[in-house]
């Protein structure tokens, strides 16, 4: 199990990464003033709403209102764990996560996330049931799994790289050798292993089954799918969504193709298991499947993060060409320049594992290679619903194409698709279909982003105080003794000192390095809030405002203290000591008055 992530190596990375360079691979921006500004990624809209600042490190959508910093970015847009999120950033910098066992120097932020997390108790037990799995296959009494297993032709090397394994067909075998107490049976349940009849009994989802564990990108089992060998009248089952499970966001087989090539130069989409281990045996170690579900966006992102060519694998039927179809709807909006995307339909009564059978891995290599682009794939079936010799069949071909093109942000694929339906309208000007796509578009799109709302706050002292010091954090240096602070009893006193704290002993600590320090904070949304608060004062006014406010801090501190001298004298009486410090606060605070 991996350690912690020193708090010094996450400062020292981010310090490193330009959010820009970052967010500016997954949403179009561009620069307005000192921002730059894009389409949120995180809710539909046609208006430029989604800013980020270079200065600060920061974004923030004036529509949904998402901000921080680039991990809460990545968390949130690549559904990434905290560790995941600096695996993923480290990995761009070429640098790897350095984690130690050692609790010096960690907050409470990375003991939560790295030491004492249900998500690493789902890995471990999800481990031990694969681990089971896998020697139960291995047993001679599992002779079914076994003929299966060579019908299929698998030898035992694919066996062992996806660690496919076998279930026994007994009720609750599984969970009686693999849970060993009351918290592990919760566990064992958290993880989608357990069924809870109406009756109330329970029992092992998973029964008489070859099964295929599903890793994520760290190699972690998360989930399983099991493939019935007692005739079953479910083929195939996968493990409901879970804590660490959502299948829309996983691809069985990604990891295993990039254990073979952390930079695979194309990955083929094909629709199960059994088509993605039967590849591979064949040396076709670059298929993935979709688990049971139609290709989502966040199929496609982790597709682009792992490869620049990605072919999508179909029956030649009509129900593979709709899925194909639906497939490329997805695709459009997703669309980054520098991707190729192919689209390979199987012959009649084919799929992957039949097909790579017949022809080998050069023959299916080759098949492949001739599958139409996405172009002509879009292309081919909108022409199959009209007839270009007439002006009617043009005109529904326009308003078929638009809509679909209109969604596509990438600019070299923009232009190609353009072009394209340009050629078959028999109009050379790609401006006048530009126009045409204008056109189409919703009224209202030309609010700007300055008619957005800013988020409205009362202004307290301690929100001057927390929303100045997170923007600008050498701020910090103006407060001499921050034992003093710690006097006043005042909503989010905490908040401050431990942002100070953070400055202090980093000086050179930036707002975006102070949100993910704070990200898993209870209060980390109004820290976000507090760093995007538009304060409207100057830059050189900014030291006097943080200074007069701090002042009303330390007022307050006095305030509060004459007032439990006032209590106590009413009370139990005063010291001498006391009576000469609650003279000397009155006579300080009146003349304030």
């Amino acid at each position: 199990m991996k350690g912690l992530i020193p708090r010094d190596f996450i400062l020292d990375l981010l310090a490193r990464t330009n959010i820009l360079d970052v967010i500016g691979k997954r949403v179009k921006m561009k620069k307005k003033g000192n921002n730059y500004f894009g389409c949120c990624p995180f809710h539909d809209e046609k208006t430029a709403s989604f800013s980020l600042s270079e200065k600060k490190q920061i974004y923030y959508c004036f529509g949904c209102g998402a901000s921080g910093s680039v991990v809460n970015f990545l968390m949130q847009y690549e559904r990434l764990s905290f560790p995941e999120a600096i695996e993923e950033i480290a990995s761009m910098q070429g640098i790897r996560v350095p984690y130690t066992e050692s609790e010096n120097n960690q907050g409470d932020q990375a003991k939560q996330i790295e030491s004492r997390n249900e998500r690493r108790d789902l890995y471990s037990l999800m481990a031990k049931i694969t681990d089971f799995y896998q020697q139960q296959l291995a047993l001679s009494t599992s002779e079914d799994a076994h003929r299966y297993l060579e019908q299929r032709g698998l030898n035992r090397e694919i066996i062992n790289r996806y660690k496919i394994g076998y279930a026994p067909n007994e009720w609750r075998l599984t969970s009686q050798n693999v849970v060993k107490s009351k918290d592990e049976l919760a566990l064992y349940d958290r993880a989608g292993m357990l069924v809870t009849n109406d009756s109330g009994n329970q029992y092992d989802r998973f029964r008489g089954r070859i099964m295929f564990p599903i890793r994520d990108r760290q190699g972690n089992v998360i989930a399983f799918g099991g493939r019935t060998i007692i005739n079953d009248s479910a083929k195939y089952i996968n493990s409901p969504e879970t804590p660490i499970f959502h299948k829309g966001f996983q691809l069985y087989g990604l990891y295993e193709a990039q254990e073979v090539n952390r930079n695979p130069d194309k990955l083929i989409v094909v629709e199960g298991y059994m088509d993605v281990v039967s590849l591979a045996q064949y040396g076709i170690d670059y298929a993935v499947a979709a688990l049971g579900t139609s290709t989502s966006e966040e199929h496609i992102k982790l597709l682009f993060r792992a490869t620049d060519s990605v072919i999508f694998s179909y029956d030649g039927d009509n129900a593979g060409r709709n899925a194909a179809w639906r497939a490329l709807n997805v695709l459009l909006p997703c669309l980054i320049d520098g991707k190729e995307i192919t689209f390979a339909f199987l012959p009649q009564d084919e799929d992957p594992d039949s097909f790579v059978r017949k022809v080998g891995k050069d023959g299916f290599e080759d098949y492949i290679k001739k599958a139409p682009n996405l172009s002509e794939f879009l292309f081919d079936e909108l022409l199959k619903q009209v007839d270009l010799k007439t002006a009617e069949g043009r005109a529904k071909l326009s308003s078929l194409a638009i809509p679909l093109l209109e969604q596509v942000k990438a600019k070299v694929f923009r232009l190609n698709l353009l072009q394209e339906l340009g050629r078959y309208l028999g109009l050379l000007d790609v401006s006048q279909i530009e126009k045409l796509i204008a056109a189409n578009q919703n009224k209202g799109e030309n609010t700007t982003i300055d008619s957005s709302p800013l988020p409205k706050m009362k202004l307290t002292t301690m929100r001057i105080l927390i929303g100045l010091l997170l923007q600008y954090p050498n701020l910090a240096k103006m407060v001499s003794d921050i034992n003093v602070i710690r006097q006043v009893n005042l909503a989010g006193i905490e908040i401050f000192i431990e942002l100070l704290e953070l400055c202090q002993q980093y000086p050179n600590i930036t707002t975006a390095q102070l949100l993910t320090e704070c990200i898993n904070r209870p209060y980390y949304k109004q820290l976000n809030r507090l760093a995007t608060w538009e304060y409207h004062y100057q830059d050189d006014e900014i030291e006097s405002i943080f200074s007069h406010t701090l002042k009303e801090l330390y007022d307050n501190i006095l305030a509060q203290r004459q007032d439990e001298l006032i209590a106590k004298e009413r009370v139990s009486g005063l010291s001498t000591a006391e009576k000469k410090e609650l003279a000397t606060l009155i006579l300080v605070l009146s003349k304030k008055d």
